[in-house]
């Protein structure tokens, strides 16, 4: 098993060609995004562009060609994305669920064969982990993996891949015997087929595919941490990481809505009345705020936890992709309502997100799901205040 990576201190840097100031490149693409959400994605020289801004590496070492910025600072800038483009925010999310996961769990050659390419953008990632029995309960995969001497033979049908169309590479989730396992696909290799999907609710410019795996070979080397820690551990680290920047591009969601919303109603005019006028409206605005701040609050309790290596910062997570997945899909239906038919138009930003934001409760770890996890949190912590011989009150409480 490879040994935990020693600690990286985050880059501090403020120089302008750091992102440090996400304004230079968000404003370049805020027009667009709308066109992108029609057209089924952007263009191929965006993977460029968001690298040299510094955001496909971003909270990579910088032996591994990253920008090693600390969890908060990561936040920061997937927030500033997501509030602009949840397709664009998406493919910071899954080139990052991956590179953490070879980072975390790879061989010192897998990291430096792969963990460069992936932060200059000159392999794009994909996870494919979903299948059609397999969504939420994900060790129901049926994908095969069978070692065949110094190779491995991968035989399987992927289900909603982000960037599928696109990807260089896949981290595939599959079964090694009755031993979850985790490899790296090369998407050139002979056997693997792309179905491009369009029309879905939301991320339609994400490049989605559905992937096929028809008897591919891959080396056994591409096999990223023994079998049988393919989930618990590898995937497992690429989930955690993508309800992170997932967590925080739905806070950037859910202010660009209210900040959009509150510029409507204090310039539309009925009756030679503001809407802000009315009373309702004030009170939708201000229930608008505390969602998308509580979110917030959250996301950076997140941070701050994974920053300090804490042991609830996967917890925390879950905590905060819940609330903040549910402050950008209700901020963004209310900014529909407040702008009327101005919300429901082709190029409004509301209704992008308020479709992109039902996906975001779905995706790594339904609403379903998160709560689970966040009661096992809150009653293992009171379980283990409780435990026979230990004060509930605390140590030394009065009676």
């Amino acid at each position: 098993m490879t040994e935990r990576l020693p600690r990286t201190e985050p880059n501090n840097s403020t120089e302008p060609n750091d992102f440090t100031e996400p304004n230079h490149f968000t404003e370049g693409i805020r027009q667009a995004a709308a066109e992108w959400d029609t057209a089924g994605g952007p263009p191929r020289e965006m993977t460029e562009r968001m690298a040299k801004a510094g955001l496909l590496g971003a909270d990579l070492p910088a032996g591994y060609g990253g920008s090693a910025r600390s969890a908060l600072q990561l936040g920061e800038l997937t927030a500033a994305l997501g509030a602009v483009c949840t397709s664009l925010r998406s493919l910071l999310t899954v080139q990052a669920m991956v590179a953490a996961a070879v980072l975390r769990w790879g061989t010192e050659e897998q990291r430096h064969t792969w963990l460069p390419a992936l932060a200059s953008g000159e392999r794009i990632a994909g996870l494919a982990v979903t299948e059609a029995d397999a969504g939420s309960d994900l060790n129901a995969v049926r994908t095969t993996i069978e070692r065949d001497g110094g190779r491995l033979r991968i035989s399987g049908h992927k289900l909603w891949v982000t960037y599928g169309e696109w990807a260089d590479v896949l981290l595939v989730l599959g079964r090694e015997g009755d031993r979850p396992t985790a490899v790296l696909v090369e998407t050139g290799r002979p056997g693997v087929e792309r179905e491009p999907v369009s029309g879905q609710l939301g991320l339609r410019g994400a490049r989605i595919a559905h992937i096929r795996f028809r008897d591919v070979e891959v080396p056994a080397g591409n096999r990223v941490a023994p079998p049988g820690f393919g989930l618990s551990h590898v995937i497992g680290t690429a989930l955690d990481h993508g309800r992170f920047t997932v967590a925080w591009g739905c806070v950037g969601m859910a202010r660009a809505c209210l900040d959009e919303a509150a510029g409507h109603v204090l310039t539309r005019r009925q009756n030679g009345v503001a809407l802000a006028e009315h009373e309702l409206v004030r009170a939708k605005i201000a229930e608008m705020h505390l969602a998308a701040e509580s979110a917030r609050a959250l996301a950076e309790r997140a941070a701050r936890l994974r920053d300090d290596r804490a042991p609830d910062a996967a917890s925390a997570t879950f905590a905060a992709k819940y609330a903040a997945a549910r402050a950008a899909a209700s901020v963004s239906q209310d900014a529909v309502q407040l702008q009327g038919a101005a919300g429901c138009a082709p190029d409004s930003l509301a209704q992008r997100f308020f479709r992109d934001a039902k996906v975001m409760q779905i995706i790594e770890g339904a609403d379903e799901v998160a709560l689970l996890r966040v009661a096992e949190h809150v009653l293992g912590g009171r379980r283990a205040r409780t435990a026979p011989g230990r004060n509930p009150a605390g140590s030394g409480a009065a009676r």
